[in-house]
């Protein structure tokens, strides 16, 4: 009995297999498991994103309005973004660049290929549009996405294993990823049977991680101001540069490094910034998680369960210097 299950716990840790199937077809459809993955994420973000949001005092769906417009920008940033740091993909000799008929054209984002740079470009900028048009501030949204987006970046990761790609470098360690041969991403000359760092598994534990560390630290010390989603940018960016370091997919190469290692350390750098450029600008809590005049009137719209937990509902101190002034931060600022 001893040997048996000793047999299978050693074959069971032998390697990670990939899957056979990366999509189905329901009558015209083809159904990738890469966009449900995808889509799956977005759902969850936008479900954790409602329910604190929400709970800071903001009307119940905001999220909704915001969300109309910062989806699809960051989808399609992340598209150009990808495209545009691999061009060789996409123009080089032999390329079908435009033809959306046949596989390898830049609008065939169901075979892969969005980069999670260009999405939070294009996502911050429609989410600035979207809190302009609602009346969210803006780090106030932020900081309520800041958990559901790392978790959704680590559902999406999934898709990355179905499509086999993006892996790292060859491994003998025992939870080596099996990739399928005549992988075209598979490096010249190996030998069959090769496995592969498992780069999407390793980024789906530190993802969830650094959700669990944001929702931690964002509730013990009451972040707030865009600091969590400072603390995100900082955590997933840190991980990126390991990850995206031992990956062996072509990239272009600035300065010896990746192109997406650059953007991770900018990540971190600017994570940084904000983090302190917002500790000394706003000392106390957000007064509200809307801009002055925007707040939402309508009844039972709000279903915030302690707005104390997050607002500051403090009286201000009774000086001649300080009646009739707030005890937070400037509310003008977003």
């Amino acid at each position: 009995m001893t040997f048996a299950l000793s047999s299978a716990a050693s074959g069971v840790l032998a390697s990670i297999p990939s899957p056979t199937i990366s999509f189905v077809d329901l009558g015209p459809f083809r159904i990738h498991f890469y966009a449900l993955c995808i889509v799956a994420g977005i759902i969850v973000a936008l479900l954790l994103t409602n329910a604190r949001l929400t709970r800071r005092g903001a009307e119940k769906w905001v999220v909704i309005d915001i969300c109309l417009l910062a989806v699809p920008l960051a989808i399609i940033v992340a598209r150009i973004y990808h495209v545009a740091t691999h061009a060789g993909f996409y123009f080089g000799p032999g390329s079908n660049p435009w033809n959306i008929t046949q596989p390898g054209s830049v609008w065939a984002i169901w075979e892969g290929g969005i980069a999670i740079y260009g999405a939070l470009i294009g996502g911050a900028v429609g989410a600035f549009l979207g809190c302009k048009w609602s009346g969210i501030r803006f780090w106030t949204f932020a900081d309520a996405l800041a958990p559901g987006l790392i978790i959704a970046q680590a559902m999406g990761r999934f898709g990355n294993w179905f499509n086999q790609e993006l892996f790292g470098q060859p491994t003998d360690l025992p939870w080596g990823l099996e990739i399928a041969p005549g992988n075209p991403a598979i490096p010249v000359g190996l030998p069959a049977g090769t496995l592969f760092h498992p780069t999407f598994l390793y980024e789906v534990i530190w993802n969830l991680l650094g959700a669990a560390v944001i929702l931690y630290v964002g509730k013990r010390f009451t972040l707030q101001w865009g600091k969590q989603f400072a603390i995100y940018l900082m955590w997933y960016s840190a991980g990126r540069i390991v990850w995206e370091s031992i990956r062996v997919d072509p990239s272009d190469i600035i300065l010896g490094l990746r192109t997406n290692v650059w953007a991770a350390i900018f990540g971190v750098v600017l994570g940084l910034v904000i983090f302190i450029v917002q500790s000394r600008r706003h000392h106390g809590l957000e007064p509200s998680p809307y801009v002055p005049g925007r707040e939402s009137k309508a009844p039972g719209a709000v279903d915030s369960t302690d707005p104390s937990d997050f607002v500051d509902v403090s009286e201000p101190p009774a000086t001649s210097d300080t009646v009739g002034t707030s005890a937070t931060s400037s509310p003008a600022t977003n």
